[in-house]
């Protein structure tokens, strides 16, 4: 496939040429094409002749189960059946959970009829429900425990309940075999056997709401008799079968419970269970891999009691921590709990969880940049009239709600931002990218890295020495690179040569000055990654990408786009702006590139972050339809008539940043006269119009824009009467905005907004705020603002806030807060701090506690 899309490739280069007389001529490309077209052939009848095995393989293994779906489902019901034999010094940490969910199972409260505990595999949420159910299961008339498989069948369950729930029968037993029940028997059998009685059920391990949906016709859920389900699942999807109030989601130990943990069961046969002061630093690190894993501290615990209780030991086991976890049989419960998780992923998403296992340890991966690779390595599928960006998105979604990846932090509208991979369950991928040939990590200050013919994608982490120039991965397909100090132009020279099918070279953060010729032979390259590499210049081959979706330039020394960038029809994304100014002090802090002449014809693109504005750029910026995200440099106001009626055009527009040429250049928006539907954030440096905030496009934001920053716009007028009908914000930053000395928050404004700045504006002396003004704020910044001598009046009605910092205000403001009121209004503030710069040093003060910030 791979040669058969490299001729086409060559075809159309051809054509392009006006040699298209030299492929049909006979010339050596036919000959190509006859083999390949063989080829094909003989592929095609492979896969077929493995279809047709596969269903004979099934058939033979009976039940319309394969013997794997076999394996997995035993290998379930053993963790299962280990769980309810767990060592008591295994439990620490489950206290309070435990507390809870024996609240819940008696409260009156209607919602609890069901109750779902979930979390990652290996937290330990079947030993929490069986200490729970062994405990309290005697409070209730009828009870059973029912493991559900990932590969089960309802009416197999429905057996499990009928049984377990009369198992205990000394009268009224099942006088028949269950396997000779149909389904609408054993429904009836459990009607009854429920009826008018309390009931506790637990569903343990449940895979999809499925698997609860197929038995609830056997069960009333709310029978007023103070029955209870309870539910263990992974997934988020699973848990949200119960009400969010009575969802117990279980989170990693806490530093001190998990070294406790560790030492119980690494010390479980001394009289005293205390760890060797010469070992206690090496076996905190050998901790903190597990990350608060109960299942991962107890088996390596265990594990290393087994062992001499020496240093050298020690390291040893931790030094090869990603081959115990793969070959060691005392850690083979690690294993077989995430293997569970990964073997039940659709296709799609096993590749996207491997490769997540590319990135190095701890590393944070970014949403943007994940749904961005794995749209141009061809993970993601189409859905209907969805961007393949926005089924990415969903792929992601799905990876976190089955706990097989970690949000890190969120952005203000609640979107995933930042997400990780916990260490141990990327041990397990990584160890898994490697049996599958998915990818090959290259760190050779750790290990004697093999690479093959065969390697598919390769992630350099650490390479102390430069890679060979002679390197010829001919099936490589990504190549990404980690390790900054990684500079030479000779082996990406050599890369490119030979390694033909390229798809993704992502070098972020590296060295190099310059981008090879031979870059234009990557004929199927999807994403090109150069962002904070010191290369000034990209080479006219570049136009050769016609198959380039991403372009990142950004933070790089590149100022002007080749010519033949028009030539990159299916570029969806180009970043290309650098902070030139660190300190933001000027309107100019930033630039982009030069728009070269065509790019409005790349119909595709999505982003286009940031070009420097040029009268036909602006009138022609209409062009690009599908546009999503947009960032304009140096507007001057005789491109705001042509720049506004182009970007009424864009409907899909959610992202708009626009600044202006200098701080005295005037922005006109009047001339935007199709109001924007989707625009979500909204950023605006430059000289405003009089009348700007009371514009129509103003009032057509009202109930959708969520950001908004205005910068250097020269205000005079408090704006805040005007933007509080935008009644959706969520953050406004105020940079340089206004001249005036007054702003006031009157109630009722800004009802949910969370984050507020106001920076750098040198006559307000006062902020007043309202009873019932921004009821929602969690964050307030003050910074540069020279003339404030006292904190906001009326900053007591923010009852939400959770942050305040105060930074360069009037000399007189420290000394005013200790001597007024104002220092016990701050102090309920949990975060509350005022900083200032000593000695070089910046020091944060805290203003609700004594201590200072480390």
């Amino acid at each position: 496939m791979d040669e058969y899309i490299f001729l086409i490739a060559q075809q159309q280069e051809s054509r392009l040429r006006g040699r298209l007389k030299k492929i049909v001529k006979g010339s050596p490309n036919l000959i190509a094409w006859r083999q390949k077209a063989a080829q094909l052939k003989e592929l095609e009848s492979d896969l077929v002749h493995l279809s047709e095995m596969k269903e004979r393989w099934i058939k033979t293994a009976g039940g319309g189960m394969g013997s794997s779906s076999n394996y997995a489902s035993e290998n379930q019901l053993h963790l299962a059946v280990s769980s309810h034999f767990i060592d008591e010094d295994d439990l620490v940490g489950i206290d309070q959970n435990k507390k809870t969910l024996i609240e819940w199972l008696f409260d009156e409260d209607p919602v609890s009829s069901i109750i779902s505990v979930w979390g990652m595999g290996g937290l330990g949420k079947t030993t929490l429900v069986t200490k729970v159910y062994k405990s309290e299961s005697k409070r209730f008339e009828r009870r059973a425990w029912i493991s559900v498989s990932q590969t089960y069948q309802v009416d197999d369950l429905l057996r499990s309940m009928v049984e377990e729930l009369h198992k205990n029968e000394k009268v009224d037993k099942i006088p028949i075999d269950t396997r000779e029940l149909n389904h609408r028997r054993l429904v009836e059998i459990i009607r009854s056997s429920l009826d008018q009685k309390r009931y506790l059920i637990i569903l343990d391990d449940v895979w999809d709401p499925t698997a609860f949906n197929g038995i609830s016709d056997a069960i009333n859920v709310d029978d007023n008799k103070g029955s209870r389900i309870i539910i263990t699942t992974r997934s988020a999807d699973v848990a949200s079968l119960a009400h969010d109030s009575r969802k117990l989601e279980l989170q990693v130990l806490e530093s001190t419970e998990a070294w406790d943990l560790f030492c119980r069961r690494a010390f479980r046969k001394e009289k005293v269970r205390k760890c060797p002061e010469e070992l206690e630093e090496l076996g905190k690190e050998i901790v903190l891999k597990c990350q608060g894993l109960p299942l991962a501290i107890v088996s390596i615990g265990s594990l290393l009691s087994l062992r001499e209780k020496t240093k050298s030991e020690w390291q040893k086991v931790y030094d090869q921590l990603s081959w115990q976890l793969d070959k060691n049989p005392n850690l083979e419960n690690v294993k077989r709990v995430l293997n569970l998780s990964y073997n039940y992923l659709p296709r799609y998403l096993k590749n996207c969880f491997l490769h997540c296992s590319m990135f190095p340890e701890d590393h944070v991966l970014q949403r943007k940049r994940l749904m961005r690779l794995w749209v141009a390595e061809g993970f993601v599928e189409e859905r209907g009239s969805s961007t393949m960006e926005e089924v990415a998105e969903d792929y992601l979604k799905e990876l976190i709600h089955r706990c097989m990846l970690q949000v890190v932090k969120r952005n203000e509208f609640g979107r995933i931002k930042h997400c990780r991979m916990h260490d141990v369950v990327r041990e397990l991928a990584v160890s898994l990218s490697k049996k599958e040939n998915f990818s090959v990590i290259y760190d050779d200050l750790q290990v004697v890295v093999n690479m093959t013919d065969e390697t598919r994608r390769l992630s350099v982490h650490k390479c102390s020495n430069e890679l060979p120039s002679s390197m010829e991965l001919p099936r490589l397909r990504t190549f990404t690179v980690f390790d900054p100090s990684m500079s030479s132009s000779s082996s990406l020279s050599s890369l490119c040569s030979s390694s033909r099918y390229l798809t993704v070279l992502d070098l972020q953060g590296i060295s190099i000055e310059r981008v090879p010729d031979e870059i234009g032979d990557l004929f199927n390259l999807h994403f090109l990654g150069l962002r904070e590499t010191k290369v000034k210049k990209l080479p006219k081959s570049l136009g050769r990408l016609r198959n380039l979706q991403t372009l990142d330039l950004c933070k790089s020394e590149i100022e002007k786009l080749p010519s033949t960038t028009r030539n990159l029809k299916k570029l969806r994304h180009l970043f290309a702006e650098k902070v030139v100014d660190p300190s933001l002090e000027t309107i100019n802090n930033r630039r982009g590139v030069r728009a070269p002449m065509g790019l409005w014809n790349l119909k595709d693109l999505q982003t286009l972050q940031a070009v420097e504005a040029n009268m036909e750029f602006v009138e022609r910026l209409r062009n690009l339809t599908q546009l999503r995200s947009v960032r304009i440099w140096k507007v001057r106001g005789i491109h705001c008539k042509h720049l506004c009626a182009s970007l009424s055009r864009l409907r899909y527009l959610y992202f708009l940043d626009l600044n202006a040429s200098d701080e005295n250049e005037i922005l006109q928006l009047g001339g935007w006269d199709h109001q924007p539907q989707h625009l979500l954030k909204l950023d605006l440096n430059g000289q405003l119009a009089e009348g700007t905030m009371d514009l129509p496009l103003f009032r057509a934001l009202g109930s959708s824009l969520r950001k908004l920053h205005l910068g250097w716009s020269g205000l005079r007028e408090d704006p805040l009467g005007s933007l509080s009908q935008l009644t959706s914000l969520v953050q406004l930053v105020l940079r340089k905005a206004y001249d005036g000395q007054q702003l006031w928050f009157r109630s009722g404004w800004f009802p949910n907004l969370k984050r507020l700045i106001l920076f750098d504006m040198p006559e307000l002396n006062q902020v007043e705020v309202e009873d019932d003004a921004m009821a929602s704020l969690k964050y307030l910044d003050l910074d540069r603002l020279p003339k404030l001598k006292d904190v906001p009046r009326g900053i007591e009605y923010l009852t939400s806030l959770q942050e305040l910092y105060l930074m360069d205000l009037h000399p007189e403001f420290r000394g005013r807060f200790e001597e007024s009121n104002d220092k016990n209004k701050v102090q309920s503030i949990p975060n509350a701090y005022y900083i200032f710069k000593r000695g070089g040093q910046t020091v944060y003060e805290s203003l609700s506690c004594s201590v200072p910030l480390p």
